[in-house]
C-alpha cells in the first residue's frame, strides 16, 4: 500500500508554484523571449485558458506574461499559425500543444454526438460554410453573410439574435470539423480540420479504444493540475460521477502512479504524481533557505493556478471569486480583480483597466489582504512589478484610484 506524504501547506504551495512556473525571481536583465520559449512554457503548463475579456488584454496573454517577462502576444499567434498549438476544450477553451491533439478525442466524440441534431438543423448553412472554407481557405466569421438570425446556445433569451453562419461556425468548431488556424487580435480564422491530425503525437491512432484515450486525457489533466483532489467535477476533463472519480484515483494509487498527500491543517485529501515526489521532497529540504521576496506577479481570473478555487483556499488561505458576473453594485473588488502573487503568497487584488488610446493603466482598486505581510516587506517589489506590468502591456502612465488600506496610495507616488 502506498504511504501518504504529509507536508505543511507552505511546502505544497511552493511545489505547486514551481510546477506552474510562478516561483523565483526573474533575471536581473530581462532577456527577450521568442515563440520557442513560449511553446516550452505552454508544454510545462499543459494548456492555457483563452478568454476574450480584455480589461488589459486576453487571459491567455496575461497567463503567459506573468511567467515570461519577454512575452508578446505575437509569439502565441505565431505558434497558432504554424500549427504548433491548437484551440479546444480542456479546462475550458484552451491553447494546447498540437502533439496532444489525439488525447482530446473523447471530448470531441462526446461533443459530436451532442451537437449532431443542431448541425442537422442548420444543414444548408453548414454545407455553405464548409464549401467556402474548402474553396477559399481560412476565413473569419465576418466573411460570411447571414441568411437569417437564429437562437445561439449562448443567447440569454429564446429570441433569434445570432447569425446562422456564426452558429454554424461555432457548432463546427466545437465538434472539431473545423478549427482555429490563425488569429488577428481576437478575430479567429477558421479552416477545415486536417484529416491526419488524430494520428499525430503520443503515438495514438483512431483505433485506440476509448478507455485508453480517457486514461491519457486523465494523465494530461493531472499533469496540468499537479496537486489534485477527487472532489473536482472537472477531474480528467470528462463527465464522471463522484464514485467514478474516487475509484479512478484509488486505482492510480494502488498501481503506484499517484501518491496521497496530506496537507497539515487541511481536511481535503490531495494527490500528486509519483514522479513529482522527488521535487516535493527537495522543496521540503530547501525550506530553511527559501527566499520569500518577489517578484510581484498579477494573475488573471482564469490563470492555471486559480482553476481550482478550493485548492487556493486550502494552500494559500485566499478566497477568490471572479466578479464579472456579479452585478456592479454587489462587487467587492471589481469585475477584473487580479490576485497579486508575491513570492509564495497571494497578498491582495488589483482591478486594472488599460486605455490603449491614451496609454493609461488605471488601477480602479488596489486591495491588500488583512493577512498580508508588513508593507515594507513587499512595497519595493510591488512598485517594480506594477511598473513592469504597465510597460509590458503598452501603458505609458499609471493611475491608482483607490487603495485598501487607504494610506497605501501615498507609498506608490514614485511610479504614478
Amino acid at each position: 500500500m502506498t504511504t501518504a506524504l504529509r507536508m505543511n501547506k507552505k511546502i505544497v504551495r511552493r511545489f505547486l508554484l514551481q510546477t506552474q512556473s510562478l516561483l523565483g525571481r526573474w533575471p536581473a536583465a530581462t532577456l527577450p523571449s521568442d515563440p520557442e520559449q513560449v511553446m516550452q512554457l505552454i508544454r510545462t503548463l499543459g494548456c492555457v485558458q483563452i478568454d476574450p475579456v480584455a480589461a488589459v488584454t486576453g487571459n491567455q496573454h496575461l497567463v503567459l506574461g506573468a511567467r515570461d517577462p519577454g512575452y508578446t502576444s505575437e509569439y502565441l499567434h505565431t505558434l497558432l499559425s504554424d500549427h504548433r498549438v491548437f484551440e479546444y476544450f480542456a479546462n475550458a477553451a484552451c491553447v494546447i500543444p498540437m502533439e496532444d491533439y489525439a488525447l482530446f478525442e473523447p471530448v470531441r466524440a462526446r461533443l459530436r454526438e451532442r451537437l449532431a441534431p443542431s448541425l442537422q438543423g442548420l444543414e444548408n448553412t453548414v454545407q455553405h460554410v464548409l464549401k467556402r472554407l474548402e474553396e477559399e481557405g481560412p476565413l473569419p466569421s465576418r466573411a460570411f453573410r447571414a441568411v437569417e438570425r437564429v437562437s445561439g446556445y449562448w443567447d440569454s433569451a429564446d429570441v433569434p439574435k445570432t447569425k446562422d453562419t456564426s452558429l454554424a461556425l461555432n457548432l463546427l468548431l466545437d465538434s472539431a470539423a473545423i478549427r482555429v488556424v490563425a488569429r488577428q487580435g481576437n478575430e479567429r480564422y477558421f479552416h477545415i480540420t486536417e484529416s491526419g491530425l488524430l494520428e499525430q503525437g503520443q503515438s495514438m491512432t483512431a483505433e485506440i479504444d476509448l478507455l485508453t484515450q480517457r486514461q491519457a486525457l486523465m494523465d494530461k489533466y493531472i499533469y496540468a493540475y499537479r496537486v489534485v483532489d477527487v472532489r473536482d467535477p472537472r477531474l480528467g476533463w470528462m463527465k464522471s460521477t463522484a464514485a467514478e472519480r474516487r475509484n479512478e484515483m484509488a486505482a492510480r494509487v494502488a498501481d503506484g502512479r499517484m501518491i496521497p498527500l496530506e496537507v497539515e491543517d487541511v481536511a481535503t485529501p490531495y494527490y500528486i504524481r509519483a514522479e513529482d515526489e522527488g521535487l516535493l521532497l527537495e522543496m521540503e529540504r530547501d525550506e530553511p533557505h527559501y527566499d520569500p521576496s518577489g517578484p510581484v506577479r498579477f494573475l488573471p481570473p482564469l490563470d492555471n493556478l486559480l482553476w481550482r478555487r478550493e485548492r487556493i483556499v486550502d494552500l494559500f488561505d485566499f478566497h477568490y471569486k471572479w466578479e464579472i458576473y456579479t452585478p456592479e453594485v454587489k462587487r467587492t473588488y471589481g469585475y477584473y480583480a487580479m490576485p497579486i502573487l508575491h513570492g509564495d503568497r497571494l497578498i491582495g487584488r488589483m482591478d486594472p483597466r488599460l486605455d490603449r488610446k491614451t496609454g493609461v493603466l488605471t488601477v480602479r482598486l488596489l486591495s491588500m489582504e488583512e493577512t498580508a505581510p508588513p508593507v515594507e516587506e513587499w512595497i519595493a517589489d510591488f512598485r517594480e512589478g506594477l511598473r513592469f506590468f504597465a510597460t509590458m502591456h503598452g501603458a505609458r502612465s499609471i493611475t491608482v484610484e483607490k487603495t485598501v488600506p487607504k494610506g497605501l496610495k501615498k507609498q506608490l507616488k514614485s511610479i504614478l
